[in-house]
């Protein structure tokens, strides 16, 4: 988890501090390891930082004169780039390991590290944060783990970013996903090695047991109570001001967006319309409008903003009525009248594609680059 580059306290008093880290980990390969923080703008493969290895799974590094701080002294341990970070034994990425007082000995573990897969330069690779496991969702009384994948380059640089708020958090990333997953963090870096892609991810978990009715908009006999309408509250009015002051995000409309698959495309939808103020672009993979048939008489409510972007995406193999369930909800929205400077819809199918994470994953960097360019 990298922070803002910390610069040096300018003329401060130094006092020599002697820092040992020790590190260990059963997870042990021939990539050298790293130690980078905001000591050094956390910066990655820098050789001055690099650690020395003592025996397989055993690396030492010693500050013979800990460089002050503003904040207080945070790093992490790198087998190179933010590609092949440091992992927790849950497999998500740790939060940064901080002192306040940093001297003496420190003995670390790293259980497992990120394995770099082929298809981009690993310069490129987002890093990846966890905004809390546990953040709170007020509108429906519960919690959920945030992440976010911020641009490589986010911490070397000042700009400010786009951001994509996107549904179903396990499935984007994560290669342990029950169901695949969608690669975004491979996709982001392939993409910005493109010179594209520089926008923030904000992945969303999934409710688990209660996904289905919290990306459900309306009542139903089957599921019940659907608390969709609480859930697209959440998101824009207690998530995005969250992200929007931790994060150099571009807060306005224009460059924000929202997305997701299945249920989670059919509950982006809805936000979107529920919200036109906030959203000018949605990623929109294979939405369940099945689910819920209400949704095709929205458009009726919705009065979109100038350069309102929807991609949507559906499969040939995904069921008989996916494609034209898609192109039904299509002509809904283009039936109002707008014209191609307030609407812009790019509609992209597949034959042969299946209802699956990883042919969403496919489509992923295409729809990115429509919507953000």
């Amino acid at each position: 988890m990298r922070s803002h580059p910390s610069a040096l306290v300018p003329g401060a008093m130094h006092v020599p501090r002697m820092l040992t880290l020790e590190l260990f980990t059963p997870d042990d390969d021939a990539r050298p390891v790293f130690v980078t923080g905001n000591f050094n703008s956390w910066s990655t493969r820098d050789e001055q930082y690099k650690m020395q290895k003592i025996k397989e799974g055993h690396y030492q590094y010693t500050f013979t004169q800990v460089p002050p701080t503003v904040d207080k002294f945070e790093y992490k341990y790198v087998k190179g780039g933010w590609e092949a970070e440091e992992l927790a034994s849950d497999g998500y990425p740790p939060a940064n390991r901080t002192m306040e007082s940093p001297r003496g000995k420190v003995n670390d573990v790293v259980p497992r590290w990120k394995q770099h897969i082929k298809g981009y330069d690993p310069q490129f690779y987002p890093d990846i944060q966890i905004v809390s496991k546990r953040f709170n969702v007020p509108q429906l009384r519960r919690r959920r783990r945030i992440s976010v994948l911020l641009p490589w380059d986010y911490a070397s640089t000042n700009k400010r970013y786009p951001v994509l708020y996107l549904q179903d958090g396990q499935n984007l990333f994560e290669d342990t996903a029950p169901f695949g997953t969608w690669g975004v963090d491979r996709r982001l870096a392939a993409l910005a090695q493109r010179g594209l892609g520089s926008f923030i991810v904000v992945a969303i978990d999934h409710g688990g047991s209660e996904r289905i009715r919290e990306f459900s908009p309306y009542d139903t006999p089957k599921w019940g109570d659907g608390l969709g309408q609480e859930y697209a509250r959440f998101l824009a009015e207690t998530l995005k001001p969250h992200i929007d002051s931790h994060y150099r995000t571009l807060p306005d409309r224009a460059h924000t967006g929202i997305g997701g698959s299945s249920m989670g495309g059919l509950i982006s939808i809805y936000a979107g319309i529920m919200f036109p103020q906030v959203y000018s672009k949605f990623m929109i993979f294979s939405p369940s409008l099945w689910a819920a048939p209400k949704v095709y008489f929205e458009p009726v409510r919705f009065s979109p903003y100038s350069d309102t972007k929807i991609y949507l995406f559906a499969g040939g193999k995904e069921g008989s009525g996916m494609i034209p369930n898609v192109l039904r909800f299509k002509e809904y929205m283009e039936n109002h009248g707008y014209d191609n400077k307030r609407l812009q819809i790019k509609l992209s199918t597949d034959p042969q594609g299946r209802h699956t994470e990883d042919r969403w994953g496919i489509e992923f960097p295409k729809a990115a680059e429509w919507l953000f360019s």
